[in-house]
């Protein structure tokens, strides 16, 4: 599937979800979706401790950067809820799907991955000390959340790819055979996440009109600058993979926070992040299909 049917596929599969919000109730198969991905992604991607660079660093600091420049602004323009929900927003690690999206745009799977583990790890560990600051109460169990999370979708996919490695080498092949497959699997998982999202707006409508507008549209700056902060991040070596790090962030992880720790209100600043990322994603797929050189003809 190339060109205009990628394109099609990808904005039926928003359409679809923001129209069908009942589809909600399938939204437990999204992580095995993911799961199945990466397991697809790591049978072709060996990740190992050169996967590593300085740049990372300067990611999971960015990371935290945007989170606390979003609530500052957030105070200052539009009050505690639009604060709160920038810095969910901002705070937000690698998503687990991002390393999926830079194989379908031909990058380097690796440096996505590490990113993956540094900034979810990182955060989890440091989620503690940083929510007081902002919420006023301390969250230790936060750091058992996301280390759950780690360890099922990306770890169990790493070294079930790595065993089928050993056994059956030529399984290093199945991704490339299987690229529609994988990418039916995204357009999937994009229609459930977009009906999750979909189902959730629909649910909080009393909130003020005003304080819903302001909120969308903090998570769409902060949608922004990640995306573009993390190609300069990338510089020369990794533009398009900082960039995903950064940009494409585990909504999942920030809604149950912010669900939790402040009010649903708060948590559409990551319900709407979901939109515009997924957007995006949508939007440099797109691109990537129109760039792949078409095959050559042969003669019979």
């Amino acid at each position: 599937m190339k060109g205009f049917a990628r394109t099609a596929a990808i904005l039926s599969a928003i359409t679809l979800g923001a129209l069908l919000p009942q589809a909600h109730v399938l939204a437990w198969a999204i992580r095995w979706l993911v799961m199945t991905m990466l397991f697809l992604v790591f049978l072709q991607t060996r990740v190992s401790r050169s996967a590593l660079h300085r740049s990372h660093l300067v990611l999971l600091a960015a990371n935290i950067g945007i989170a606390f420049a979003a609530w500052g602004a957030g105070l200052w323009l539009g009050g505690r809820d639009i604060a709160l929900a920038g810095f969910f927003c901002g705070i937000t690690p690698t998503a687990i799907a991002a390393p999926v999206i830079i194989s379908f745009l031909h990058g380097r799977v690796e440096y996505v991955v590490a990113a993956f583990a540094l900034t979810n790890i990182s955060v989890a560990a440091l989620l503690p000390l940083l929510l007081p600051v902002v919420l006023g109460r301390p969250t230790p169990e936060a750091f058992a959340q996301v280390s759950a999370s780690v360890g099922l979708v990306v770890f169990v996919p790493m070294i079930a790819a790595w065993l089928v490695r050993m056994i059956h080498p030529g399984a290093a092949a199945w991704p490339a055979r299987l690229r529609n497959v994988s990418f039916g699997m995204w357009v999937a998982s994009m229609f459930l996440i977009t009906s999750n999202a979909s189902d959730f707006l629909r649910q909080h409508t009393d909130a003020p009109l005003g304080v819903l507008a302001g909120i969308a549209t903090m998570s769409l700056v902060v949608c922004v600058v990640s995306f573009a902060l993390g190609r300069v991040i990338g510089g020369r070596d990794f533009p398009a993979e900082a960039s995903q790090a950064l940009g494409q962030k585990n909504t999942t992880f920030t809604i149950y926070l912010a669900l939790t720790y402040a009010s649903p209100l708060v948590a559409l600043g990551p319900t709407f992040y979901v939109v515009w990322h997924n957007l995006w994603n949508s939007w440099q797929l797109h691109r990537a299909a129109r760039r792949a050189p078409a095959p050559a003809l042969t003669r019979s």
